[in-house]
């Protein structure tokens, strides 16, 4: 589909404005405009923009989402070698490889640390809400989901757009204020792995913060998960179990939350 909703011959697009251009990965439901469900951002891990993300998104294209899977990493993107190896040592149940993977990832990364990426990828991401939006069969029906990494800006987007109507990250870090918090206007629904520590031991606090803030937000814990349990390309994190149960409370709280803007 192109910027008029008209369809479009590859599912990877050149989106953007001529200062902040970006590609991205558009699925499109197999089924007429009418019958579409709504449009989802697709939000990657540190990772990219990698076959286990354009799969979501074909995936959710297949549940009757138009499923648009921006690029922020753009040059900052890791080689797919380094990349599966730092997934692995990060997973590693030695305490010593996981550091190592860690201090690698960080030296890595540090470009993605900065504030002008951050404001950048935020840039992006309301582009990518700009582009669904205006997509015939989406009707202002509109959600967002991202892992890790992307989980972060899944929180920060339903923080900065307010077209933004249902938000799901998975394992993200979101450390707002309580104010701040105030200015979500949709609901959120949240995953962490029980053997996800960092994580784990934030939830109390963002927990507070959201009922303090007036915010609609349940989270979910899988016991025997830990980071990266959803992504089925990492045979060390992935949990088949909670993957699948994460998946289908994902589709339900969107239906939910999407169904009533008809």
């Amino acid at each position: 589909m192109s910027e008029s909703g008209s369809p479009s011959s590859s599912p990877f697009l050149r989106l953007g404005s001529h200062d902040v251009p970006f590609d991205a990965y558009l699925a499109a439901p197999e089924l007429p405009l009418d019958e579409f469900k709504g449009g989802v951002v697709v939000i990657h891990e540190v990772w990219g923009l990698t076959p286990q993300i354009t799969g979501i998104a074909d995936r959710f294209a297949a549940a009757g989402y138009l499923a648009l899977a921006p690029d922020l990493m753009g040059d900052a993107a890791l080689d797919p070698a380094v990349a599966s190896e730092l997934q692995r040592g990060l997973s590693d149940a030695d305490p010593e490889v996981q550091r190592g993977a860690q201090t690698r990832l960080g030296e890595l990364m540090a470009p993605v640390a900065a504030p002008e990426f951050a404001t950048r990828a935020l840039t992006i991401l309301i582009a990518a809400v700009e582009y669904l939006e205006k997509q015939n069969g989406i009707d202002g029906r509109i959600a967002v989901t991202g892992y890790s990494f992307g989980g972060s800006y899944a929180f920060s987007l339903a923080l900065a757009e307010t077209r933004v109507r249902a938000s799901v990250p998975y394992y993200g870090y979101a450390n707002y204020s309580t104010e701040l918090l105030r200015e979500i206007s949709c609901p959120i629904l949240y995953f962490v792995g029980q053997d996800d520590a960092p994580l784990m031991d934030a939830l109390p606090t963002l927990n507070a913060r959201m009922r303090e803030s007036g915010t609609s937000f349940t989270a979910v814990v899988y016991p025997g998960a830990g980071h990266a349990f959803f992504n089925d390309s990492n045979e060390v994190a992935y949990r088949a179990a909670p993957a699948e149960d994460s998946w289908q409370r994902t589709l339900a709280f969107f239906e939910e939350a999407l169904s009533g803007l008809d």
